[in-house]
């Protein structure tokens, strides 16, 4: 397999999902996402998994599968007029199951989980679509379940930011969600995670769209 966030908006809701309808650019406004801390482990060139794609679940030459709720993450990434962007690099990067990131400044006593890549990247297709496999994130000292996430485009730069689970009990003690005291933009940054369909080896979906100005 190589494979929402709140969205605000003047004239109301306009929902990117399969079969669905897009409102006109002319008619759609979106505030952009909130861009958030990179934190400590974004994977240094010594620490990047030679196996980079967009399934972080399986790793090149291995038979096993990552521990954890196996999650598709995706959605699109598009601008604050809804125009899709296409041939953005999407990358995230999140610890595995037991709380413990691929990283070799990570000096947890969590195991460390040899079928989890930590880290992937894609490029957005022409609807400024992206898609990973990975695992539901899971807290670990100090922070509440997040997935990181940086994209880059000639278009418009950079955004890094993280994505976390909407109504996930550890959000009102997260130090990192609680310090975006605009509602709208805290919203921007959670996703809601949806039962798989029933033909997916995936448990759980979500679709989280990325506005970048």
């Amino acid at each position: 397999m190589k494979i929402n966030s709140s969205r605000r908006q003047m004239l109301g809701w306009a929902t990117a999902t399969a079969g669905g309808l897009l409102l006109p650019p002319s008619v759609w406004a979106a505030s952009k996402t909130l861009g958030m801390t990179e934190g400590p482990f974004y994977p240094r060139a010594k620490d990047l998994p030679l196996d980079q794609d967009n399934d972080l679940t399986t790793i090149a030459g291995k038979s096993g599968v990552a521990a954890g709720v196996l999650l598709d993450f995706g959605g699109r990434v598009v601008d604050e007029k809804g125009k899709p962007l296409r041939n953005a690099l999407v990358e995230i990067w999140q610890c595995n199951a037991h709380g413990r990131y691929h990283d070799s400044r990570d000096d947890s006593r969590a195991p460390l989980d040899p079928f989890f890549q930590g880290f992937g990247k894609t490029v957005t297709d022409a609807e400024g679509r992206y898609r990973f496999r990975t695992i539901k994130p899971v807290a670990y000292p100090g922070r509440t379940p997040h997935i990181h996430f940086k994209v880059k485009s000639r278009d418009f730069g950079e955004l890094t930011s993280q994505v976390l689970i909407d109504g996930d009990p550890g959000n009102a003690g997260d130090f990192v969600l609680r310090s975006i005291r605009n509602e709208a933009d805290r919203k921007r940054v959670l996703m809601t995670l949806n039962p798989a369909p029933a033909n997916s080896t995936a448990k759980l979906v979500t679709d989280f769209e990325i506005v970048v100005g």
